[in-house]
């Protein structure tokens, strides 16, 4: 085993207030690195393929921190640039009873916004790659961003190497610049073999509003002739600590479903999407069934649920025990 794959978005650092508060109530925050790809690339490290991020950083102290954090989890770091500009950042407070969780974005003038879109040389960093992962937060960040993900994503295609692509629209960041954000998407789900996205995203990008999640994944099949795959996870909020998740992958010629994993006492959600992207692309690039893709992926995502932090710090093994665990008792 061993796939691998270039994670391509922009390393950020997570202020976190303490649960139950609001931001700054206390004037406490807890630090952790993060950021769609990154995540993705931690989990597959740990999954024990070779995960490569590409990113651009400040060189100070903050981004020499995020570097470090991600490079401890084994992932390859040897491509990331230093650039002028400050460390992208966002901050979290967690919901608690009817209260939601609520992000605020910090990424304006960051390293990664203000970077060239000619600064990566991508030749070298596909020689020997199977996939390119990139997520629509990425291009979302600035104008630069955009032309950088178009650039990466075509360089990919001219070095056979496969795209996958998690929607993760983000309105804050398309806003913050007036960037065409349906526009973008759209062109990238053009040259995507496994899309993570679900009924509103397809409804968002196509135009149209689905209610019935089989008709979106048909019609984008029809409308995007590469996607082989698609895949998403679908979560019933019970209470803001306890959920249900279930998963599902589809091809243009079968669909697969999970089991449903009951998510009581959440520790931090932030991340389960990108550790279900990981866990998908695992299973891809592992030669699993896509019965066997889609159990591990949900089982991955139910397991980040219950680690703090943006990184799902889980291997095989782990995912394994969750998805046929019938205790849990302490594993001796």
């Amino acid at each position: 085993m061993g796939g691998r794959i270039v994670c391509f978005g922009e390393l950020l650092l997570r202020m976190a207030a303490p649960d139950g508060e609001r931001l700054l109530q206390t004037g406490t925050l807890h630090v952790h690195a993060g950021g769609a790809e990154a995540n993705v690339a931690v989990s597959l490290a740990h999954f024990g393929h070779q995960a490569k991020l590409v990113t651009i950083l400040p060189a100070n102290s903050l981004g020499r921190a995020a570097l470090s954090e991600v490079r401890k989890e084994g992932v390859d770091v040897s491509s990331i640039i230093h650039g002028p500009g400050q460390m992208g950042l966002y901050f979290i407070s967690f919901g608690a009873v009817v209260r939601p969780s609520r992000v605020t974005y910090h990424r304006e003038g960051s390293s990664f916004s203000k970077a060239d879109a000619e600064v990566i040389d991508w030749g070298p960093i596909y020689k020997d790659a199977d996939w390119l992962h990139i997520s629509g937060i990425t291009p979302a960040v600035s104008g630069n961003a955009t032309q950088a993900v178009l650039r990466a994503v075509d360089a990919a295609l001219d070095a056979g190497v496969k795209v996958s692509f998690d929607g993760n629209y983000r309105s804050q960041l398309w806003d913050s610049w007036g960037g065409d954000g349906t526009k973008v998407i759209r062109e990238l789900l053009s040259k995507t073999t496994i899309g993570f996205i679900n009924e509103r995203d397809i409804g968002l990008i196509l135009g149209e509003k689905f209610t019935d999640r089989t008709v979106a994944f048909e019609r984008a099949f029809n409308e995007f002739p590469n996607l082989e795959y698609m895949s998403a996870t679908t979560r019933e909020t019970l209470t803001m600590d306890h959920h249900r998740i279930t998963a599902e992958i589809v091809s243009r010629k079968g669909r697969w479903f999970s089991k449903s994993y009951n998510a009581a006492g959440i520790v931090d959600r932030i991340g389960g999407g990108d550790a279900f992207a990981a866990g998908i692309l695992h299973g891809i690039l592992s030669g699993m069934s896509e019965q066997k893709t889609v159990d591990f992926a949900a089982a991955a995502s139910a397991l980040k649920h219950s680690i703090r932090g943006d990184f799902n710090l889980v291997d095989v093994s782990d995912v394994e025990y969750a998805m046929g665990q019938e205790s849990l008792d302490v594993r001796r």
